[in-house]
């Protein structure tokens, strides 16, 4: 007798349980922070290195001839020639000996800097 009461009570509780998770509150609720998660990881994440490749893109674009730069290797020279075909530069790191650099593997211009004067 006491087996049968305890087993109704399980169905009870299942039917309970069974109801609370097919209810459409319930499903939507649960992929709000999921969505969240997301949303922070698009906007700490994602869109700053996007950001971040374009200016790199965009500099490299504009490298010429004459242009000092450092290689993501950490060689510094002068860009002496472009080859567009092959992606590449031509850079020199010290007299008569020129290297041939990828040009993505740029990784920045050194800018000249300008002489302050005493005041």
């Amino acid at each position: 007798m006491l087996n049968q009461i305890f087993v109704s009570d399980a169905f009870a509780q299942t039917s309970e349980v069974a109801a609370a998770a097919t209810s459409p509150e319930f499903s939507f609720t649960s992929f709000v922070p999921l969505i969240l998660i997301f949303a922070v990881f698009y906007f700490l994440i994602i869109r700053p290195q996007s950001k971040k490749y374009k200016d790199h893109q965009l500099m490299v674009d504009s490298l010429k001839v004459g242009n000092k730069v450092i290689t993501s290797g950490g060689i510094i020279g002068v860009i002496k020639e472009v080859d567009t075909k092959e992606n590449l530069f031509e850079v020199e790191i010290a007299q008569d000996v020129t290297v041939k650099v990828i040009k993505s593997h740029v990784a920045d211009i050194v800018k000249k800097e300008e002489k302050k004067t005493k005041k």
